[in-house]
């Protein structure tokens, strides 16, 4: 089982930092006999090995070689893999720049680098073969993918960053098999590299037939990748931490 963390991003949203976004310390880990402050990134390696990943490819950008320095080789048995997008050409294009790595037969799942999300075990919750999306409920979802289910839980349409959105249930997390990654990869390709997000180019799959499901089985998603967004996301750990209540995020 292979994951992918597309970290290649240049984070304009929380820009000027002195580090990779990727890299923000938020939360502590707690297994450690001494505190240290964790990356935000760990949390996404964290829910990728609980979901039975055994190899992680981080895709980066030629400046954030801090996140090879700090995520190293490997962890619990988990290898680490890095490639490089040389350019800013989207999620899509980082999304399938290990196609030519990861061999047949093998579970692909996707998660971002710059979001901590709930039930940690979410990828678990996730079925094999399908592509699968995992669900979260939040306050502001045109400034994500909203995912618009039918009856029996498949995907109808995925509403990309789309003002007015019609559901405010968007994808956190995805699963599939290396078929339909491949596949999405050969539609991408054939649309000539135009599609920036996943979510346009899912909708085209699905145009031409394919299917894709939807879990609504989140519970918490926070957006790191903003100011906002960063203090939220601190002040909601530590409100897990003394069991506190805190609001959805806004932005």
């Amino acid at each position: 089982m292979w994951g992918i963390i597309p970290a290649a991003g240049e984070g304009k949203r929380i820009q000027p930092l002195a580090f990779s976004k990727e890299l923000l310390p938020i939360g502590c880990d707690q297994s450690e006999e001494r505190k240290k402050p964790r990356a935000v990134s760990d949390f996404i390696v964290e829910r990728l090995v609980i979901g039975g990943t055994k190899k992680i490819c981080f895709v980066i950008s030629p400046n954030k070689c801090d996140i090879l320095r700090y995520h190293g080789c490997a962890r619990a048995g988990t290898l680490f893999v890095y490639l490089v997008q040389p350019h800013p050409l989207g999620l899509c294009d980082a999304v399938f720049r290990p196609i030519e790595v990861i061999p047949e037969g093998e579970q692909v799942l996707i998660g971002l680098p710059d979001t901590i999300w709930f039930p940690a075990d979410g990828f678990r919750r996730l079925p094999d073969e399908v592509l699968s999306f995992l669900l979260f409920p939040v306050a502001a979802p045109e400034h994500f993918d909203a995912v618009v289910l039918d009856a029996e839980g498949a995907v109808r349409a995925i509403e990309v960053k789309q003002k007015n959105a019609t559901t405010n249930w968007i994808w956190g997390a995805i699963k599939m098999s290396t078929a339909i990654y491949r596949d999405l990869h050969r539609l991408w390709i054939e649309r000539e590299r135009k599609d920036e997000f996943l979510g346009t180019l899912i909708n085209a799959w699905i145009a031409k037939g394919g299917r894709g499901y939807g879990f609504r089985e989140g519970s918490d998603y926070l957006d790191v990748g903003t100011v906002d967004g960063f203090h939220l996301a601190f002040s909601q750990l530590m409100a897990r931490q003394s069991g506190e209540t805190v609001p959805q995020q806004e932005e």
